[in-house]
């Protein structure tokens, strides 16, 4: 019975958690480290609704779960997940929060300027 009751109380405080916590948590449990998955969490409850949130995170659910190695999840597979939902807005905001927090796509590398001393 006890054993019962401390599950409950798991279950009872995830559910109460803030979307920012738990986008947190998703993040780091997919090997983002802890700074920039608050930060990516905070940013997305801050410019997000609810709703566009669950939706994102259904995707990314089924995104992971098409992927050949789900038990991690790069930046670049929560933008591509993101790009997927029908809502452009979501798109744009995880890749504003990701750009926000210093999260770089793994594809990307800035393109090297040589400038001319003349």
């Amino acid at each position: 019975m006890r054993k019962l009751f401390l599950i409950a109380a798991v279950f009872t405080a995830s559910a109460c958690a803030s979307p920012k916590d738990r986008i947190a948590e998703g993040l780091t449990g997919y090997g983002v480290a802890e700074a920039p998955a608050q930060c990516v969490g905070a940013q997305l409850q801050r410019s997000l609704s609810l709703g566009q949130l669950q939706e994102l995170g259904r995707v990314a659910s089924a995104t992971r779960a098409r992927d050949p190695d789900p038990s991690r999840l790069t930046i670049d597979d929560f933008l591509r997940a993101a790009s997927e939902v029908r809502d452009p807005r979501i798109a744009i905001e995880v890749a504003k929060a990701a750009g926000r927090c210093n999260l770089s796509p793994l594809g990307f590398a800035p393109a090297k300027y040589e400038m001319d001393d003349a």
